[in-house]
């Protein structure tokens, strides 16, 4: 790729980076997409050829969407889905070099993404906060009693009912399918997963209605990232810094790298506008912005904005 148009941001943004004395990263779809996470195309192809002709399917992001008439073919398209965008092998080492370019900074992570790659390329766990959930994790379809707070480890439960479809499992966890003819869209009936606590059958705990269960890990990290920007100078409202237990250190004179990567229009109440608000309200902060078609910043933070409209695994490769 060529980064005539971008090398004076690119420096900017190397020079940012080195001098920061934090960095914030946002992190949206896009990221995982750079990664080699893609909904569609071969991935796709491979793993639910199957639903396709069954019921014209057409990408692994529309399919979580569908109702499937069985609950056994409803856990077979979501353990594969799991699978594949969670126990799989990371696509690429984008994450690891990401990693690389902060990992002697103080930093933390805020990202709408479920697939937790940050944590599984070597992010520090308590540096990071999944605000949309864990496609490792299963809820309550109806959360109440013991099960309202919970969530609930599921790599087993969903190793079983992948299967239980005729697919192999590598010992790098790479799903494998051995014979395409014997491969049937759905689990066996025993394996759909009830919650041990109601009763009720599971679901994927993905933020998609009120029914969302914010764990006690959930709130564990909210309130590590509003602490993170207390300490930092950082004032900011919203549900992610409700349970900051830390005032803001008006003294604070470090530097602040807000970098945003692969965030679009989708949740911008979570990253993307706080960010802005965030940079705004401190002067000792500065926004970064990569993204393929949407690198912007509003004109009262641009002075302090670097963007950057392009590829991210090479944008990485060049930083």
């Amino acid at each position: 790729m060529n980064f005539s148009s971008d090398r004076d941001n690119i420096f900017a943004l190397k020079n940012a980076l080195r001098e920061a004395d934090a960095v914030i990263i946002g992190a949206g779809s896009g990221l995982s997409t750079a990664a080699g996470y893609l909904y569609s195309g071969e991935l796709f192809e491979k793993y639910f050829w199957d639903f396709q002709e069954k019921y014209g399917i057409r990408d692994i992001y529309s399919g979580g969407f569908y109702p499937f008439p069985e609950m056994t073919e409803y856990w077979g398209w979501w353990s594969r889905h799991i699978w594949v965008n969670r126990y799989n092998p990371i696509p690429s080492d984008l994450y690891e070099r990401l990693l690389a370019l902060v990992r002697d900074k103080d930093y933390f992570v805020l990202t709408t993404n479920v697939d937790h790659c940050f944590q599984r390329a070597g992010f520090d766990k308590k540096r990071l906060f999944y605000t949309q959930g864990d496609y490792g994790l299963f809820q309550s379809v109806r959360p109440h009693g013991a099960s309202k707070n919970k969530t609930y480890d599921n790599e087993e439960m969903v190793q079983k009912m992948v299967l239980s479809q005729g697919f192999e499992i590598a010992e790098d966890g790479s799903l494998l399918v051995p014979d395409p003819g014997k491969i049937r869209t759905t689990v066996d009936p025993g394996l759909i997963p009830i919650c041990p606590d109601d009763g009720c059958t599971f679901v994927p705990n993905l933020r998609s209605d009120d029914t969302f269960v914010e764990d006690g890990g959930w709130h564990e990290a909210a309130a590590r990232y509003g602490d993170f920007l207390a300490l930092h100078g950082i004032e900011a409202e919203g549900f992610f810094t409700v349970d900051s237990k830390k005032d803001v250190d008006r003294t604070y004179e470090g530097k602040v790298l807000f970098l945003e990567l692969g965030v679009g229009g989708n949740t911008p109440g979570i990253i993307k506008y706080p960010f802005w608000q965030m940079t705004y309200g401190s002067p000792h902060a500065t926004y970064a912005c990569l993204n393929m078609g949407e690198a912007w910043a509003p004109k009262e933070i641009r002075e302090r904005s670097i963007c950057i409209d392009g590829d991210m695994k090479d944008i990485l490769g060049e930083l």
